[in-house]
C-alpha cells in the first residue's frame, strides 16, 4: 500500500513539472507556427510596401530635369488641327487635367461646332462670359478668339500644332477620300494634285479638307486667293493669338518646349501616338485584306443583287512634281508652315541645341520605359479588332486602319489606371470625362425596347457629331438619305449635292 502512494506520487511530480511528452510535441508545433508566420508576415508586408516605393509613376524620371520654381499653367487652350498627330497632344491635356482634377471645356457631342466657327454656347454648362471657371479647351473647332475668350479666362496660355501641307494632304486624302467630293472623284492624291481645279468645288460640304486645311481650322478664308499680304496678316494673327505653335516633324522637340511654357513633369508629355493609320506601301490601288472587304461592307458598298464591290485603298503614290504642285494648290498653308518651322527652331536656339538633345533623349527614354510596363508587345500598335478590350477600340473612319494598343496584363490597379490613361482615345477620353464632370443621377431601371432606343439614339448622336468632320462610323447605316445635327440643332438632310436647312435650300460651305 504504501508503495502505491509513492509510485503514485512520484509520477504526479513528473508530470506536474515536466509534463507528459504529447504536451511537449504540441508546444513545439506551437511555436514553430508562430515563428513561421512571423516570417510569413514580414515577408508578405515587403511585398505589399514594394510596388507602391518602386511604382514607375511616382519614381523620380517622372519628373524629368528641375524647371525651377515655375508653377505649372492650368488655364490652357489647344487647337487641335486635323492631321497633325493632334489627338495625341490631347491626350495628355485630358491626362492632365483628370489627374488634377480640372474643369474641361467639353463639346456638347464630340466636337464644338466644327466645321462652323466656334461658339462659346456649343461648350457643355457655358452659362455666360465666364461665368464658370474652365481650365482646360482642345476638342475640334474652327478657331473664333472673341468666342473662345468668353469661355476661357484672360490668363490661357493659348498653342496649336502644324505639320507639313504635302503629309497633311496625304492624311487628309487617306481619311476623307470618302467625304469630301474633291477626293471622291479622283483615282488618287496624285490625279487630284495635277489638276485639283477639276475635282474643288468650294460650295461643297467637306470640300475644306481638300484645301488649306490649317489655314480653315486658324478660322481663316482658305478659299482666298495666295498673296503675300494676305499670308502676312494671317501669320501675324496667329501669332498674336498663339503663344506657341509645335511642328509635327518635330513631335519630341515640341514637347520639350511644350513642358517647359507650362512648366509641366516629364510625364505629362510623354505619351504613346494615338489616333495614327496603318501605314501601307504608296500606290496600293487593289484589296489588300478580308479587312477592306468587311469595313466596305460594314460601310454599305455593294453592288447589285448584294454582291459586294469594295472600293480600294486611297492611292496616295506622289511624284516630286505633284508634291510641288500640292504646295501651290495649299500655297497659304505652305507659307504658314514655313513661318512657322523658323520660327520653332529659333524657340530651340533659345532653348539650346545640347539642352534639348539630352532632355529629347530622356523624353523618349521614358516612352520606352513606360511602354514596356504598360503596353502589351513592348508597344507594337495593332489593329482595332485585335484590342480584347472593346472600350479601349480606337475610332475607325472609312476603309483606313486606325491603330490602338493593347494593356500589358496582371497590372495593379494604379499602374494600370495611369496606364488606360496614356491610350485610351480620344472619343472614350471624352466620355470619360463628360461623365465625371456632369455626373447623371441614378436612372430607373428601363425597360428592354426603351434600353434599344436609348442605345439607337446614343449612336444616333454620335453619328451625327462626326459626320460633320466627314468621318464615319464603321457599321454605320447604309442607303437612303442621312440626318445630321448642325452646332444650334437645326437638322440637315443631306442630298446629292448640297446640305438644305429644314425646308429653307441653301448651299453650306
Amino acid at each position: 500500500m504504501l508503495f502505491r502512494r509513492r509510485a503514485r506520487m512520484l509520477r504526479w511530480l513528473v508530470c506536474g513539472r515536466v509534463g507528459p511528452i504529447w504536451m511537449w510535441k504540441a508546444l513545439l508545433l506551437f511555436v514553430a507556427i508562430a515563428f513561421a508566420g512571423q516570417l510569413l508576415g514580414v515577408i508578405f508586408n515587403k511585398s505589399s510596401v514594394q510596388p507602391a516605393a518602386r511604382s514607375i509613376f511616382s519614381s523620380p524620371d517622372a519628373q524629368g530635369p528641375s524647371l525651377g520654381s515655375c508653377q505649372p499653367h492650368t488655364h490652357i487652350m489647344f487647337l487641335k488641327t486635323h492631321k497633325t498627330a493632334s489627338s495625341t497632344v490631347l491626350n495628355m491635356l485630358y491626362r492632365f487635367g483628370e489627374e488634377r482634377d480640372l474643369h474641361f471645356a467639353l463639346p456638347l457631342g464630340y466636337q464644338l461646332g466644327y466645321p462652323l466657327p466656334f461658339n462659346a454656347h456649343r461648350v457643355k454648362g457655358y452659362r455666360g462670359p465666364r461665368a464658370v471657371e474652365f481650365h482646360i479647351m482642345g476638342n475640334h473647332m474652327r478657331f473664333n478668339k472673341l468666342e473662345v475668350e468668353k469661355v476661357m479666362p484672360a490668363d490661357t496660355f493659348y498653342f496649336s500644332i502644324i505639320r507639313d501641307p504635302v503629309a497633311l494632304a496625304e492624311s487628309s486624302f487617306a481619311y476623307y477620300k470618302e467625304v469630301a467630293p474633291a477626293f471622291r472623284k479622283t483615282k488618287g492624291l496624285g490625279d487630284f494634285a495635277d489638276n485639283p481645279q477639276k475635282y474643288y468645288d468650294p460650295r461643297l460640304r467637306n470640300n475644306h479638307y481638300a484645301r488649306n486645311l490649317l489655314w480653315f481650322d486658324f478660322g481663316l478664308d482658305h478659299n482666298a486667293n495666295f498673296s503675300i499680304s494676305l499670308a502676312q496678316r494671317g501669320q501675324a494673327m496667329i501669332r498674336q493669338a498663339f503663344k506657341l505653335i509645335l511642328v509635327s516633324e518635330y513631335f519630341d522637340q515640341s514637347m520639350i518646349l511644350l513642358r517647359h511654357a507650362l512648366c509641366w513633369p516629364l510625364d505629362a508629355v510623354v505619351s504613346f501616338s494615338l489616333n495614327a493609320r496603318q501605314q501601307k506601301p504608296s500606290g496600293i490601288g487593289g484589296i489588300s485584306g478580308s479587312w477592306v472587304g468587311k469595313a466596305a461592307a460594314a460601310a454599305g458598298v455593294g453592288g447589285r443583287g448584294g454582291r459586294l464591290q469594295a472600293k480600294s485603298l486611297p492611292n496616295l503614290s506622289l511624284t516630286e512634281e505633284q508634291r510641288e504642285k500640292l504646295r501651290q494648290w495649299n500655297a497659304l498653308d505652305w507659307y504658314l508652315y514655313k513661318a512657322f518651322n523658323q520660327t520653332f527652331w529659333e524657340e530651340i536656339d533659345r532653348f539650346g541645341h545640347a539642352q534639348m538633345e539630352q532632355e529629347v533623349a530622356l523624353l523618349r527614354m521614358r516612352r520606352e520605359d513606360l511602354a514596356r510596363v504598360c503596353l502589351r508587345d513592348g508597344g507594337k500598335p495593332v489593329e482595332a479588332h485585335r484590342i480584347r478590350d472593346k472600350n479601349i477600340r480606337p475610332f475607325q473612319s472609312g476603309l483606313i486602319k486606325i491603330l490602338g494598343y493593347e494593356l500589358q496584363p496582371g497590372l495593379d490597379n494604379a499602374t494600370r489606371t495611369a496606364c488606360l490613361r496614356m491610350i485610351r482615345p480620344e472619343i472614350q477620353y471624352k466620355d470619360v470625362l463628360d461623365a465625371k464632370q456632369f455626373p447623371r443621377a441614378p436612372a430607373i431601371q428601363a425597360q428592354p425596347e426603351q434600353q434599344g432606343l436609348m442605345v439607337a439614339a446614343a449612336g444616333s448622336f454620335l453619328r451625327q457629331d462626326l459626320s460633320r468632320t466627314g468621318e464615319r462610323l464603321i457599321g454605320g447605316e447604309a442607303g437612303g438619305r442621312t440626318m445630321e445635327g448642325d452646332w444650334d440643332g437645326s437638322r440637315l438632310i443631306r442630298s446629292n449635292r448640297t446640305w438644305i436647312r429644314g425646308q429653307e435650300k441653301g448651299r453650306l460651305r
